[in-house]
């Protein structure tokens, strides 16, 4: 039984958000630690939202309610958010239900800018922190490369993908209306990460051309050199960020890299390349948790746009999913619901063969020991054989796509006693089951 726990910016602030988002690495392995039940867990945590999804047991009495307690057991461990702090801020889906979610997160429907593409590589990298941490199921496998695979298709074949935009580059347009002249800009980028390649790339196409990085964690100028900007040393950081016109931070740190003390120019000092407006300076906090003291804010001359204030202004109107784009999702998680409820009823289905096999077997050799020298009796017994399993392996298929499969089993087991026994298992990679 499959089981999402999901806290997103549509059922709680960004105040839990931010607090969620400095989840702890080991969350899923406390979640695999706190009850036997719990086959896997997968954690995804971004800027917007903390979502875990778990394997239970099915047959244990009240799975899902376990499952739910051992989130939140863990979350409460991990982060110091108490259950009843996260009381009404989180949805709990299970079942199919679990599969097409995760594909609408992943094909970025759900995001705060519908269509956004960072989250399809966020998704694809809570899989393989999960692998790394050893928290992982097949069950959990299948279904985020399932994930992977119908965020790709929704990319391809439908206009989200080429209508959605990324948290940054909105952020840029929404700073549009204060900066003339892109060109004129003197920018600040602190941070190195996988968003801050993103937002130079986003910041080039707009025409800045005056670009500084900053790296709290010493990495600016291995970043600088790869992406042929200025790197500034720690020593330099406060006065470069005082001096700049517009500050785009997007950072993993837990506590503000950016401060009013950090903007506080010398006497008699302006940044260069003001923006349009009576602001001298603005600053882009694209960080969760936050990357700049939102006391930045107050300071005279200064602008502060973060990610709760770009979620207020995104323009989602225009964003909306299109109903192409649903419709893949949906057909996906139908289709990986059917395939997965075939495989749960195919260890019965081989059972039941197998043990009709061996009776044919011994007929057969019981046939050939009485004289069946041309082989009419064998191919006789061949073809009833087929004809008599035909409507019982149709019959499980249905009763597995309608979630009975274990009645399949709970029948042979009281008309042959014959037990299913369970095959070994073992994760797949993406290659290998777009293959198969």
């Amino acid at each position: 039984m499959l089981l999402c726990v999901t806290a997103s910016h549509k059922t709680a602030s960004f105040e839990l958000l931010e607090r969620l988002s400095r989840t702890p690495d080991d969350v899923a392995s406390t979640v695999v630690d706190t009850a036997s039940c719990v086959q896997g867990a997968v954690v995804l945590a971004t800027c917007n939202r903390f979502e875990a999804y778990v394997e239970m047991d099915e047959p244990v009495t009240a799975a899902g309610a376990i499952g739910v307690e051992a989130v939140l057991e863990a979350v409460e461990s991990a982060t110091g958010i108490s259950t009843s702090e996260l009381d009404g801020a989180y949805e709990v889906h299970s079942g199919r239900r679990v599969a097409e979610h995760l594909f609408s997160v992943a094909s970025g429907l759900e995001s705060v800018v519908s269509g956004e593409g960072e989250i399809a590589g966020q998704v694809r990298r809570a899989l393989k922190a999960a692998r790394k941490e050893g928290t992982t199921s097949p069950e959990l496998e299948r279904l985020f490369q399932r994930a992977s695979q119908a965020q790709r298709k929704v990319k391809n074949v439908t206009a989200l993908g080429r209508a959605g935009r990324s948290l940054v580059r909105l952020a840029l347009e929404l700073a549009d209306s204060r900066i003339a002249d892109w060109s004129a800009e003197r920018v600040l980028l602190v941070g190195t990460g996988a968003y801050a390649a993103v937002t130079l790339a986003t910041l080039r196409e707009r025409g800045a051309v005056d670009i500084s990085v900053y790296s709290p964690s010493g990495r600016a100028e291995k970043f600088a050199a790869k992406h042929g900007i200025r790197p500034v040393a720690a020593a330099d950081y406060a006065r470069t960020a005082a001096h700049s016109s517009l500050l785009i931070t997007c950072t993993t740190a837990t506590e503000p890299v950016l401060t009013p003390a950090h903007l506080q120019a010398p006497a008699g000092t302006a940044a260069a390349g003001c923006p349009v407006g009576s602001h001298s300076q603005l600053v882009i906090d694209l960080g969760m948790p936050r990357n700049v003291d939102p006391a930045v804010a107050s300071l005279e001359g200064v602008a502060l746009l973060d990610l709760e204030t770009i979620s207020l202004h995104a323009p989602l109107e225009e964003l909306q999913a299109t109903d192409a784009a649903r419709t893949v999702v949906r057909e996906a998680a139908d289709t990986f619901h059917v395939v997965g409820s075939r495989q749960s009823v195919t260890p019965s289905v081989i059972a039941l063969r197998s043990h009709i096999f061996s009776l044919l077997d011994s007929e057969i050799e019981r046939a050939r020991a009485r004289g069946d020298e041309d082989g009419k009796v064998e191919q006789a017994l061949r073809h009833l054989t087929g004809v008599l399993l035909h409507t019982p392996t149709a019959r499980a298929h249905e009763l597995a796509a309608s979630g009975r499969a274990d009645d399949f089993a709970a029948a042979l087991a009281t008309l042959y006693g014959i037990e299913p026994v369970q095959p070994a298992q073992s994760s797949f990679d993406e290659d290998a089951a777009a293959t198969a």
